[in-house]
C-alpha cells in the first residue's frame, strides 16, 4: 500500500471511461431546484444514484425530507470504522440551476454529457455533480488501496437545494447535529483561481440581496403633458443608488465598508493573479476600492453591485413618466461586516439624504466565513495538495463568491477546507456549462492524496494531538 498507488487508482476510472459513465448518468437527472418546487428528480438523484454508490463503499444512507415546504431532500451517509476515530465531513449538492435548454450551442444539451476536446459539457458538470463525483471517486480509490480501512470515519451530506439558497439546510443540520458531528470539513464547490493551478479556500464571502423601490403613483402619465411637474421615480432612484457606490464602484456607506485587510490576508493574496485565463474578461483599471490589489478587492473587501434596474418598459419605451422604479442590489462582504443590520443601515443612509420614501427590503442573505490562515489544517492541506499536484495551491482566505459554509463553520463548529475542481470560465449557471478534463483528472489525484494523508499516522492535525475531541459523540456502532 502506498500513496502513489492511491493516486494511480484514482485516475484509473477517468482514463478507462468509468468516471465519464458515472457522470453521464448523473447529468441526465434533471435536478433543477430554482423552479420553486421540489421535483421528483431531486429525490431520485439521491435515492437511485448517490445512495447506491455510497452504500457500495460501506456507507449507511438516510434520505431526509426538507422541513421547508418546496425544498429538496437531503442525504446523510455515514461510514463509521470506529467511534473512537476522528471524522471527516464531506458535502456536495446534486441540484442545478435551470437548464436553459434552448440557449445551448447546437449539438449540446444540458442533460447529456458531451465531450469535445478537453471540455465536458452538461448542466452540473462544474456545479456541482462533477465536483462531488471527483471526491467520491477519489475516496473509493483510497479505500481500494487501503483494503477497506481508512483509519478515520466519513460522513457525507448532500443537499438538493443549494441553487435555491439552501432552504432547510440550517434546520436539518441543527436537527441532525449528532449524525453530522465531525472534526473537519473537506468539500468542493466554486472555481479555482485559474485552470492551471489548484486552489484551496477556507471560507466564502457572504451576500445580502436587497431591493430598493420607489412607488410614485398608481400609473404612468404622458411625459409631454406632465413632464416637469411630476416626480420621476427612475430619476430619484438613480440618485439613491448612486449614493451607495460612486461611479468607480467604491462603497460610500461607511457602515458597509469592511475592516482593513489584515497583514495575514494581504500576504496570502499577494501572489494571487486575477483574470489571467484565456476566457476571463479584462479587468477594469481603477474600478473598486483604491489602494488594493485585484485579489484584495475580490476576496478581501466588500462590494455593492446593482444586479438589475427597472422602470417603464425598457424593451419598448413609451412617452410616459413611469409609475415606479426598482433596483435589485447586492452586498458581497467579508467577515467583520454588520450584514444582519443592512436594512437598517441602508434605511438610515437613504433617510439622511432625502430618500425617505424609497422602500428597502431584504430578499436573500448568507453569512461570510473564514478559517484562520494559521490553523494547522491549512498548512497540512497545502502540503498534501503540493505533493499530489507538483505545485503549491493558491490559498484563499475565502472564496469571492458565497456558499453555505456558515452551517459548517459556525453551526457545526468545523475547520473548513474547500478544494474546487472547476475554473472561472466554466459557464457555471449559464448555457454551455462544462468541466475541464485535465482539471478533473488532477482533482482526482489531489483528493486521493488528501484522503490518504488523513489516515497516515502522525500526519493529520487530529493525529498529532493538535485537536480537542472531547465533545465528540459518534454512535457506538461501527463499520465492519
Amino acid at each position: 500500500m502506498s500513496r502513489t498507488q492511491a493516486l494511480a487508482a484514482a485516475v484509473a476510472p477517468f482514463d478507462d471511461g468509468r468516471f465519464f459513465a458515472d457522470l453521464q448518468r448523473r447529468i441526465a437527472f434533471r435536478t433543477e431546484s430554482d423552479t420553486g418546487a421540489a421535483t421528483p428528480a431531486l429525490g431520485a438523484y439521491l435515492g437511485e444514484e448517490l445512495a447506491p454508490a455510497l452504500a457500495a463503499l460501506g456507507f449507511v444512507c438516510e434520505q431526509i425530507d426538507n422541513p421547508v415546504a418546496g425544498g429538496g431532500p437531503f442525504l446523510i451517509a455515514r461510514r463509521i470504522e470506529d467511534p473512537a476515530l476522528p471524522t471527516v465531513l464531506g458535502y456536495g449538492h446534486g441540484d442545478v440551476v435551470s437548464g436553459q435548454d434552448a440557449h445551448w450551442r447546437e449539438g449540446l444539451s444540458p442533460w447529456t454529457l458531451t465531450a469535445e476536446g478537453m471540455r465536458w459539457y452538461g448542466r452540473g458538470t462544474a456545479d456541482n455533480k462533477g465536483q462531488h463525483s471527483i471526491n467520491l471517486a477519489a475516496l473509493a480509490a483510497v479505500l481500494q488501496v487501503r483494503e477497506g480501512r481508512l483509519g478515520y470515519n466519513v460522513t457525507w451530506l448532500i443537499e438538493m437545494g443549494e441553487e435555491a439558497a439552501s432552504p432547510g439546510l440550517h434546520a436539518v443540520c441543527e436537527q441532525q447535529r449528532d449524525k453530522l458531528r465531525a472534526d473537519l470539513l473537506i468539500a468542493c464547490d466554486g472555481p479555482r483561481v485559474s485552470a492551471q493551478r489548484p486552489t484551496l479556500f477556507l471560507g466564502s464571502r457572504g451576500a445580502v440581496n436587497f431591493t430598493l423601490r420607489l412607488r410614485s403613483r398608481p400609473r404612468g402619465y404622458h411625459s409631454g403633458n406632465w413632464g416637469g411637474v411630476l416626480e420621476n421615480p427612475a430619476t430619484v432612484l438613480s440618485h439613491a443608488v448612486a449614493s451607495l457606490a460612486d461611479a468607480r464602484g467604491r462603497i460610500l456607506v461607511d457602515a458597509l465598508r469592511p475592516p482593513p485587510v489584515s497583514d495575514a490576508v494581504g500576504r496570502a493574496l499577494a501572489d494571487i493573479a486575477i483574470g489571467t485565463g484565456a476566457d476571463d474578461p479584462a479587468l477594469d483599471d481603477g474600478w473598486g476600492e483604491p489602494g488594493l490589489s485585484a485579489a484584495e478587492r475580490l476576496m478581501g473587501w466588500n462590494t455593492i453591485e446593482v444586479l438589475a434596474l427597472g422602470a417603464g418598459a425598457p424593451q419598448r419605451p413609451v412617452n410616459a413618466i413611469p409609475a415606479e422604479a426598482v433596483a435589485h442590489c447586492q452586498l458581497r462582504f467579508v467577515v467583520g461586516t454588520p450584514w444582519r443590520q443592512l436594512q437598517d443601515i441602508v434605511r438610515a443612509h437613504l433617510d439622511a439624504r432625502g430618500f425617505g420614501r424609497i422602500e428597502v427590503s431584504i430578499t436573500l442573505s448568507g453569512a461570510a466565513t473564514r478559517l484562520e490562515l494559521d490553523n494547522p489544517w491549512v498548512a497540512w492541506a497545502d502540503r498534501s495538495i503540493e505533493t499530489s499536484s507538483g505545485q503549491r495551491p493558491d490559498v484563499l482566505p475565502n472564496l469571492a463568491g458565497s456558499l453555505p459554509n456558515d452551517v459548517f463553520a459556525d453551526l457545526l463548529g468545523l475547520p473548513t477546507l474547500w478544494v474546487p475542481h472547476s475554473y472561472p470560465a466554466c459557464a457555471q449557471h449559464a448555457p454551455n456549462e462544462h468541466l475541464l478534463a485535465p482539471v478533473a483528472r488532477e482533482g482526482l489525484q489531489i483528493m486521493a492524496g488528501l484522503y490518504w494523508d488523513l489516515g497516515e499516522p502522525g500526519q493529520a492535525p487530529w493525529q498529532a494531538g493538535a485537536l480537542d475531541r472531547s465533545s465528540s459523540s459518534l454512535p457506538t456502532e461501527s463499520f465492519a
